[in-house]
């Protein structure tokens, strides 16, 4: 869970306020919660390496390295308007979670700009924010502090958000006794809790057993019906098709596609298809075996 983020730009590099992609009504008259132009963030691989005398020594002597930087997201382009819910898919390392950290104003654009205007709302690892040491119902004040609420606002949500989380007798115990789902269940509790202008969630409601992923999904649309934008990264292909109204399949750090739910899942599950293909041949090539697709 994160602070509530501001509503100023960052870093728009002096580029002109783009005039955004029509959109279908009723969202076509609404005015854009997150506005996203040309987004990039670089990583520099030379962090990740060990600077010592002898590795500098070695390197001088060496022919000079491939990229030293990784371009985790390039010409990210959409908005997002009230009453959206905009689900981001694609494979592992695509880039979707840290999307949703520029989003949250955890990370800073190394090109273009974001705008988010509101407040923010976001739950993007499990535990994150906790303290390890208080019991479930001080982490909900603690909590509720981060998020910019008012201490009596923080009472009078108390026992909703504990109802909520079902954590039962657990409540009071330490956040160091809780499983991964219980925490989960609690930072959601939590993150819902302060009817935010813009919520972003990173694959939070595959955890919990049954009865509190449906409890999740039917706050999530109560949100989207409040005209709430709402930001989703999920490998839950129903929920992007039954839940969501717009979706955004990222590969590589690129947008690949975005638009009608239905039609963004099946490009997806298209390229993944060939991916499999890709590198089950990649095995026969080399001398494995490989298992058979399912048909």
């Amino acid at each position: 869970m994160t602070a509530p983020a501001s509503s100023e730009a960052v870093g728009f590099d002096g580029l002109p306020t783009a005039t955004p992609p029509p959109a279908p009504d009723p969202a076509a008259d609404l005015p854009s919660v997150i506005e996203v132009r040309d987004l990039g963030i670089r990583y520099s691989l030379r962090l990740t390496k060990k600077n010592t005398l002898r590795n500098t020594f070695i390197n001088a002597f060496k022919k000079k390295e491939g990229p030293r930087d990784f371009w985790a997201l390039r010409h990210v382009d959409f908005d997002l308007v009230q009453g959206q819910s905009l689900a981001v898919i694609g494979p592992n390392g695509a880039g979707k979670s840290t999307l949703l950290q520029v989003l949250a104003g955890i990370l800073t654009p190394s090109e273009g700009g974001v705008i988010v205007r509101g407040q923010v709302s976001s739950l993007l690892t499990l535990g994150a924010g906790f303290d390890q040491d208080l019991t479930g119902r001080e982490n909900i004040l603690l909590a509720g502090a981060f998020l910019g609420m008012e201490h009596r606002e923080v009472l009078d949500r108390l026992e909703p958000i504990i109802e909520f989380a079902d954590l039962g007798e657990f409540i009071d115990a330490p956040i160091k006794t809780y499983s991964s789902g219980m925490r989960a269940r609690l930072g959601f509790s939590i993150a819902t809790s302060v009817d935010p202008d813009v919520l972003l969630l990173d694959e939070v409601l595959a955890t919990g057993d049954a009865i509190f992923r449906a409890k999740s999904k039917a706050r999530i649309l109560e949100l989207v019906r409040s005209a709430k934008a709402i930001v989703l990264v999920t490998h839950d292909m129903g929920w992007v098709t039954e839940f969501c109204n717009r979706a955004m399949l990222i590969e590589k750090g690129a947008v690949i596609a975005q638009g009608e739910p239905a039609d963004v899942v099946a490009i997806h599950l298209e390229h993944a298809e060939q991916t499999k293909r890709e590198k089950l041949e990649q095995i026969r090539r080399y001398g494995g075996e490989a298992p058979k697709l399912a048909r």
